[in-house]
């Protein structure tokens, strides 16, 4: 079976949840699962198909929960892709985000169907998990702390699990430089500040995770958009 069908049947499921909340926060969730590559790259990568349980970090409104739980839902298996890694079923998603009106969209979408935390990832503990997501949120936290959370991350993961990382690729020229006015601009207008960002090299990165005892291959993950965003594929050694 082609792999657009069930993949809007996909972005239809994982939407449908914030009907109830807002606007914004339906619309939100529509155009990431349209447009962003994580979403489908996470699903073709197959790295979640055997996690139980997942922490994600910096999780926003929770749309990887959302999408992940339905992804492994009765009708849309029905019609997964022969040709694609077997769909995730997490048993438990966990999140944690520092903003509270995100925190509170993911819990009125989602109810008791996955656990969400207001904290700070720097400080709130993780407890334990077999894969760790943080897409496009490092560059928000300092170099020694990234360090850190990487430290952590190991310790909670078991041998053998997975976390997937999404950053820009700092020596990646005039892509990399649209998608660090992107984010610079985002910050502005939400905090109404000069943001500083902390980016690193796709090279850079697989060093801090090797350092923080990480097997890791590196995935691009920016089709069909200007930006030069990579996914990185750690595995606890």
């Amino acid at each position: 079976m082609k792999a657009r069908a069930p993949l809007a049947a996909l972005v239809d499921a994982a939407s449908a949840p914030y009907r109830c909340v807002d606007r914004f926060a339906y619309y939100h969730a529509r155009g990431k699962f349209n447009a962003d590559p994580a979403f489908e790259g996470m699903l073709r990568g197959g790295w979640l198909a055997q996690a139980r349980t997942v922490l994600d970090l910096g999780c926003g409104q929770g749309l990887l929960a959302s999408w992940l739980l339905s992804a492994g839902s009765p009708g849309i298996r029905g019609e997964w892709p022969v040709d694609w890694p077997p769909p995730p079923r997490p048993e438990a998603i966990r999140g944690i985000e520092m903003r509270e009106q995100a925190v509170r969209r993911a819990r009125d979408a989602l109810g008791e169907r996955a656990e969400f935390l207001q904290g700070d990832i720097a400080h709130t503990g993780f407890g334990a998990a077999d894969a760790v997501i943080i897409m496009d949120v490092l560059h928000y936290i300092d170099y020694r702390a990234q360090e850190t959370i990487l430290e952590r991350v190991h310790a909670a993961l078991a041998v053998g699990g997975v976390l997937i990382v999404r950053e820009a690729d700092a020596a990646a020229g005039i892509r990399f430089l649209i998608g660090k006015c992107v984010d610079a601009t985002v910050v502005l207008a939400q905090q109404l500040r000069a943001p500083r960002l902390y980016f690193r090299s796709a090279s850079e990165w697989l060093s801090l995770l090797k350092t923080s005892g990480f097997n890791t291959e590196t995935v691009p993950m920016s089709a069909g958009t200007p930006f030069a965003n990579v996914m990185l594929i750690a595995r606890r050694q």
